[in-house]
Order: structure tokens, then sequence, then C-alpha cells
């Protein structure tokens, strides 16, 4: 498996994966011709030094997952950074053969190369085998998430 940086030609296939799944079909617009909004906001993440959206290819080269880290820095722990994790994806086709695994040591080595000092996640509720997931790679519910949606 090779993981790279996602390129503009990308962007379809990254939101073909995201829209199949049982929440991502309820928050995701994917179509042919994709929206434009998906290509503005590849752009914006693209020219942002602190955000990584990897996708990861097989050995004939086609997409089969994909992944976003992000950097944060901050103040506290005396000017450290966070990585957060989002948007894993693996293809459908591809799922149950311990992709997930794979991906998220690639996701923590990364983010400690950057210099993280922790990487965060969230997962919805209504996920209770990916909740299982991350505790086996060693995530830890320390906090209560909250959101405010708008």
């Amino acid at each position: 498996m090779k993981f790279r940086k996602a390129t503009i030609e990308d962007v379809p296939k990254i939101v073909q994966m995201l829209a199949d799944d049982k929440l991502g079909k309820l928050r995701e617009d994917y179509q042919e011709p994709l929206p434009q909004k998906y290509y503005t906001a590849f752009q914006n993440i693209d020219k942002d030094y602190n955000q990584e959206l990897i996708v990861v290819e097989n050995e004939a080269n086609e997409i089969i997952g994909t992944l976003q880290l992000s950097f944060i820095p901050y103040l506290t722990y005396q000017g450290g950074v966070r990585a957060q994790i989002e948007a894993v994806r693996i293809r459908s086709d591809q799922r149950g053969k311990g992709l997930g695994t794979v991906f998220f040591e690639w996701a923590i080595n990364r983010a400690r190369e950057r210099g993280a000092h922790l990487l965060q996640l969230t997962t919805d509720k209504k996920r209770p085998d990916a909740v299982r997931f991350y505790e086996n790679l060693g995530f830890v519910a320390s906090h209560e998430g909250m959101k405010l949606h708008f």
C-alpha cells in the first residue's frame, strides 16, 4: 500500500468513499459531476500546511482509502501540537481485511513525525464497532465531546 497526499483529481473518489456508509449517505452529496463545493474545500485543505488529506493506493494504484490529519498548534502543553484524524474511510469492497489498523498505524507515525504530543478523534455514538476498534488501538475516551451545529 502507498500513502500519498491527495490531488484534486482524487476528490471524486474520496467523496464517493465518504458517502458510501450509513451516516455518510445522510451528509454527503456525491453525484457526477461532483458539486464545486468539494473542489473548493479541497483547495482550502491543500493550501493549509496544517492539513494533510491522504489517499491510500493498492498495488494496482487504485485508491482504496482516505483520511485527513489536522495539526493544531496551541499554547497549552508548552506550545504543543495536537493531531486530529477525521474522515477515515476504506473502500467498501476492501473492508474487513485489517486495513483500518494499517491506516491508523500510518497516521499515528505521521502525527509523531510532525511533533504532535497526541492524536485525537471523534466518533459518532451510532458507531459502537468503531469505538471498540479505536479502543483496541489504545485510544481512550478521556473527554466528553460536544458540538454546536449551525
